[in-house]
């Protein structure tokens, strides 16, 4: 009874900690945490798929595909572009290929998307750090050089926040950036 008792609490801790995580964290750390979220779903999916768990692999490709729909729906079209408008297009074929997957039962177009996923997020990662660097210098006094790192999340650290996650699509709302704004000062 009292090994069910400190689970309890300690999941009751993490889910507390993300929690705060997640509601302290920048649009763009938000963003990274959407895609880990993505990818982590993904990946369960396809051991799912593997284990021939239809259920659970049915719920982590609608999570999935969850995530995607809020990455489509927070991308600003009309600000970004040339580049926003082929992200859509990746978004809605990474959907599609999804809704396929989960339909055929088939593991090799999940780790499709779950390695274009990986891409993108990692590519987002680059940019926020460049972009953040080239604000850095200059402004070099508004933030402290120990801070910078800081202020985009890494992938441990996203793994952490993600690793046992409530709703994406509660994360996804609070998640709401044009994926182009990127504020550095606040």
């Amino acid at each position: 009874m009292e090994n069910i008792v400190d689970s309890k609490t300690q999941q009751d801790a993490q889910e507390n900690y993300q929690t705060t995580q997640i509601s302290t964290a920048t649009k763009e750390q938000l963003l990274l945490i959407t895609y880990d979220i993505g990818i982590r779903s993904c990946q369960a999916a396809e051991g799912a798929l593997e284990e021939k768990d239809y259920e659970v692999s049915n719920r982590e490709l609608v999570r999935a595909q969850n995530v995607i729909r809020e990455l489509m729906v927070t991308l600003n079209v009309e600000r970004g572009g040339e580049v926003a408008e082929s992200l859509m297009r990746l978004y809605d074929f990474m959907h599609r290929y999804l809704v396929q997957a989960n339909i055929d039962k088939d593991t090799a177009k999940v780790t499709i998307v779950t390695n274009m996923l990986k891409e993108l997020r990692q590519t987002w990662e680059e940019a926020l750090l460049k972009l953040l660097e080239e604000y850095r210098a200059e402004n070099p006094e508004t933030l402290d050089p120990a801070d910078m790192r800081s202020r985009v999340i890494s992938s441990e650290e996203s793994k952490a926040a993600t690793a046992r996650v409530v709703q994406p699509s509660v994360r996804a709302k609070e998640a709401r950036t044009d994926q182009k704004g990127v504020n550095f000062a606040g």
